[in-house]
């Protein structure tokens, strides 16, 4: 079977941060990003509640196994719908519950009402928020910038995200100090409300930039998730990269954040926990490195081999890194496999958008999240669990090890297969 190379790989040569060239997209940016960190802020006063409040270590997991487990769940769901219908009235739903968990956090923190129950309905009601949106702000992506610069704008959007996970602590630690639990989450819905108005006055639906070749998906069933899995087959690489987001993810996904404490033990006492603080902060802070980096170079080139190639690299990163023996290996080793984790991921996402069928690309994000995403879920078993066994330094070293010879496997297939195409 031939296979045309990637369409479109990127911005103009010279153009650097190719997406913020356009307007709208500076703005959608900025607001994602807020929203971002309001979620962040969100996570930070209510795990610290929860914690003071019950002491809980399965309501702790709870928390994890109820933000993930939606993704594996609903995330090709929330595609279809995303293809159907009005990508910004599904953002807009998906902010207003996330505002709604705000609230109730917020009014069980001020009248000291607070339940177990309570807690896990509202990490349920923000596991659905995520889940709701997540397709459909990807599309919207594609119909502002278009094929071309749409590589610049998945690594933006990413970015944005572990923007929040650095200001989302600072900012909810002040909010905290200054306020309180509960006024600090009242203050924190008003941060949603920015995006929810900008949604109310932009023109992109999600659906604009292929009106002439979209035809509206029949009713979402079985049928349609068959057809669906069919057209994901008829590319190779599109198969490729769901398996590599899911193995990394299933084995390793970012389980290793939860470990971090017995990470820091192993590497020595810091009594006053700043290298503890750091070691949480350097995976982020690698990703944001290379999405500036990738912004900034124009030989890197989209394709299947070059992200399972990163892939490859960020699993070593990992598997290297609860072996290190001083603070500043372990934080270079988090920040590198930080860098490659944004290339390899940002690329496999493009990649999806640009082969997947126009009336399916929501269809087939959502695929690709459930792969990405939902499947985080089990890597609390392969890196937490089997690390109650043998030790998280062996556990993740482990799992990233296999991610590794998957990804050797891909690649092998890759080139059996086809040629290596530049795009």
């Amino acid at each position: 079977m031939s296979r045309s190379p990637l369409p479109a790989p990127g911005p103009p040569p010279g153009t650097k941060f190719g997406a913020l060239q356009h307007r709208d997209y500076r703005r959608y940016f900025a607001l994602v990003l807020l929203s971002a960190t309001a979620d962040n802020i969100e996570h930070v006063i209510s795990y610290w509640v929860i914690f003071q409040a019950f002491h809980s270590p399965t309501l702790a997991g709870f928390a994890v196994i109820s933000h993930w487990v939606p993704f594996l769940l609903f995330s090709v769901y929330a595609g279809a719908l995303a293809d159907r219908y009005d990508c910004r009235r599904l953002i807009q739903v998906s902010q207003g519950l996330f505002a709604l968990a705000s609230l109730a956090w917020a009014v069980l923190f001020l009248t000291s009402a607070l339940r177990i129950w309570h807690a896990a309905v509202i990490l349920l009601i923000h596991g659905a928020a995520g889940v709701i949106g997540v397709a459909a702000t990807q599309l919207i992506i594609y119909d502002m910038v278009g094929p071309e610069r749409l590589p610049s704008a998945i690594r933006l959007n990413a970015t944005s995200r572990y923007l929040a996970i650095l200001l989302g602590p600072a900012v909810g630690g002040g909010m905290m100090l200054l306020l309180g639990p509960g006024l600090g989450l009242l203050i924190n819905i008003v941060i949603y409300l920015p995006l929810t108005i900008f949604l109310l006055r932009t023109p992109y639906t999600g659906h604009l930039r292929d009106a002439e070749d979209k035809r509206r998906p029949n009713r979402f069933g079985l049928a349609e998730t068959s057809r669906l899995l069919t057209e994901a087959r008829s590319d190779p690489r599109i198969i490729m990269m769901i398996v590599l987001g899911g193995a990394t993810s299933f084995f390793v996904g970012n389980a290793f954040q939860a470990q971090m404490p017995e990470y820091a033990h192993h590497l020595g006492a810091d009594e006053a926990g700043t290298w503890y603080s750091v070691l949480l902060a350097a995976n982020a802070a690698g990703a944001i490195i290379g999405a500036v980096l990738l912004e900034s170079v124009s030989f890197i080139r989209i394709s299947a081999r070059t992200a399972i190639g990163c892939a490859a690299v960020w699993g070593v990163g990992m598997a290297l890194f609860p072996a290190a023996q001083s603070y500043p290996a372990a934080v270079a080793l988090l920040v590198l496999a930080g860098t490659f984790n944004i290339a390899f991921t940002s690329m496999a996402q493009t990649i999806i958008q640009l082969l997947a069928p126009p009336h399916l690309r929501g269809g087939m994000v959502g695929l690709f999240n459930t792969a990405i995403l939902g499947l985080r879920a089990g890597s609390g078993l392969t890196v937490g669990v089997l690390g109650a066994v043998i030790g998280v330094q062996w556990s993740l070293a482990a799992s990233s090890i296999v991610v590794v010879l998957i990804a050797l496997a891909l690649l092998v297939v890759d080139l059996r297969a086809r040629p290596r195409f530049v795009g």
